[in-house]
């Protein structure tokens, strides 16, 4: 074993047929060897000649609940695939995706956590390639015919391209793993106070005047919030770094506006360039280098929001060094310190891509095909707009982005969402094991869009979707531009009221978050917790992802958040008293 309790296995050809792509920046520090009386090795090499496909399987002896793999919008504890498809881990633009399946959505963590009632374990395996998981329950182990009879799991990996380079966390309890897996991949990054406050998103706010008007709104129906954003109608043409010049002509003054009331804007930057010649900085990301190409050497072009467009290449650190630099004050003209950004389509999405996506023999810095690193796209762009935001500030305030792709260690960076759902019971109901799923795989900064991205929500989904969102980390209300407004003043004084009171508990419990979130950013403990994390050795909560803990703080009364059915939630009031959460 090793310091932190992690064993590694890596397999790679002598001599291979092509050289394979090693993840890079995910792992933030390698372990030391300390070697223990029983032997065990940190590493294990093998040489093994084959074809571009990897995989190896697992099985995990006396496990018959394993978690983790998002994102898929499924239930909490993974299923039994032997008569289903497996579980995918490729990032994709799904809009309005398919419920309790297993197909791949917007962000890949391959990370696994198996429980019992006396041990947990973890399973990382590192590689950003398309990867299929399959995985089989058996109620007993046959493994030896002297050994009393317990249940196993079998996890099946098999990634498109990579070495095997596989990281089994040896716990032995869920704090552990969680502690271990932030050791390897990196620890939440602590957020601003502001983003732990409500967010209002809408595609898109119409102008200045329009922002204006729902930022007066909230504090004439005594609505708190800390943030409004803005989608990408704000651009000059869908040009990134840029704002429309008749609907939002004076950024900066809009911005001091907010500011003089503590309030910040978030804008949108997304990884496509506009293919514009007359555009300066589409001059020069393809004079310095920075754009992906296409199997012939050619600059690859794709379609998204701008038309035809250009994607940059963010696997190159020289890119995101220079992408970085855009978000200096100088740089990106009309924004000031108190603009923070939101990266979307980062997939990357390609409208007339297959699959709506990239091809796979695009060809990246280094001469790495697509299929090597897809699942790093979204990844790369985030970590440098981070990196942006920070220089931008001198190193002196933490940066806030929001990213839709990601991967395992994108909690170094800021926050995800849970891409585009829909305004029905069920797309709130399966919001939950969503975001439980992400919080115990490292991606602890998470929440989905209260009320639905598309269509529009009777009153009463709508408040009790503020209720829910309001009890995760992420906290935001965001529609798209077919949908009717939404603002919570429109639906009458009782919807108003119901979510005045949501609002302003949440701004209650924000010493209690921020405090949840510094033990994720020191200790690798998520904020959102399932039962069987504070209660390990109760297995009726092993299969539970309607009821959720907050922290370890509500065991003083044994309340939690609970989600019975469509239109049933079981809700308590909160309160600080003394430094300690109290249930009233």
């Amino acid at each position: 074993p090793c310091k932190n309790d992690t064993i590694r296995i890596l397999i790679d050809e002598l001599v291979p047929i092509k050289a394979r792509y090693r993840v890079k920046d995910v792992i933030t520090a390698e372990p030391q060897s300390e070697r223990k009386k029983k032997g065990v090795q940190d590493v294990i090499k093998y040489i093994s000649p084959g074809p571009s496909s990897v995989g190896a399987d697992l099985r995990l002896h006396g496990f018959s609940h394993v978690f983790g793999l998002p994102e898929h919008a499924d239930r909490l504890q993974l299923r039994d695939t032997r008569d289903d498809e497996p579980y995918r881990l490729y990032n994709l633009d799904v809009f309005a995706y398919a419920l309790n399946s297993p197909f791949g959505l917007y962000g890949s963590v391959p990370f696994v956590l198996a429980h019992s009632s006396n041990r947990t374990l973890g399973a990382f395996w590192l590689n950003a390639s398309e990867t299929f998981v399959n995985i089989h329950y058996t109620a007993e182990d046959t493994f030896c015919f002297y050994m009393s009879a317990t249940p196993h799991t079998d996890l099946h990996w098999l990634s498109e391209s990579g070495v095997i380079d596989c990281r089994i966390l040896l716990g032995p309890q869920p704090k552990h793993i969680f502690s271990q897996y932030a050791q390897l991949t990196g620890y939440q990054s602590l957020p601003p106070l502001f983003a732990l406050g409500y967010h209002q998103c809408r595609w898109n706010y119409d102008d200045e005047a329009d922002v204006k008007y729902v930022d007066a709104g909230f504090d004439l129906h005594n609505i708190p919030y800390d943030v409004i954003w803005l989608d990408i109608e704000h651009t000059d043409g869908k040009r990134y770094f840029t704002w429309d010049p008749v609907h939002f002509p004076k950024p900066i003054e809009l911005q001091r506006h907010l500011q003089r009331k503590k309030r910040k804007l978030v804008v949108i930057s997304d990884p496509h360039i506009k293919l514009d010649p007359d555009w300066p900085l589409f001059h020069e990301a393809l004079g310095s280098g920075h754009f992906v190409k296409d199997r012939g050497g050619q600059i690859f072009k794709g379609s998204c929001w701008p038309g035809e467009s250009c994607y940059l290449d963010f696997s190159n650190p020289a890119t995101r060094a220079w992408y970085s630099r855009c978000f200096s004050l100088n740089n990106f003209q009309g924004s000031t310190s108190s603009l923070f950004v939101w990266n979307d389509m980062n997939e990357p999405s390609v409208f007339d891509g297959p699959e709506q996506t990239m091809p796979k023999d695009a060809v990246h810095s280094g001469g790495w095909e697509h299929r090597d690193l897809h699942n790093l796209y979204g990844f790369y762009q985030q970590m440098a707009t981070a990196e942006g935001l920070l220089t931008r500030s001198g190193g002196q305030h933490r940066p806030f982005v929001l990213s839709r792709s990601f991967f395992a260690g994108s909690q170094r960076f800021g926050a995800i969402w849970t891409g585009d759902n829909v305004a029905t019971w069920d797309y709130l109901k399966i919001s939950i094991p969503m975001v439980l799923s992400l919080s115990v795989a490292g991606i602890t900064f998470c929440g989905a869009d209260v009320g639905g991205f598309v269509q529009d929500p009777d009153p009463e989904l709508l408040v009790r979707w503020y209720q829910a969102g309001a009890l995760t980390p992420f906290f935001r209300g965001h529609s798209a531009k077919e949908t009717n407004r939404r603002e919570p003043w429109l639906f009458g004084e009782e919807v108003t009221a119901a979510v005045r009171n949501t609002i302003q508990q949440r701004y209650q419990l924000l010493p209690y978050w921020y405090t949840l979130f510094y033990w994720a950013h020191t200790m690798g403990q998520p904020p959102l917790r399932p039962l069987w994390v504070e209660f390990p050795a109760e297995e009726d909560t092993f299969t539970m992802d309607n009821e959720y803990m907050i922290g370890n703080l509500f065991l003083d009364d044994g309340y939690s958040f609970r989600y019975h059915d469509t239109k049933a939630f079981s809700l308590h009031s909160f309160k600080m008293d003394s430094g300690r959460l109290c249930s009233r």
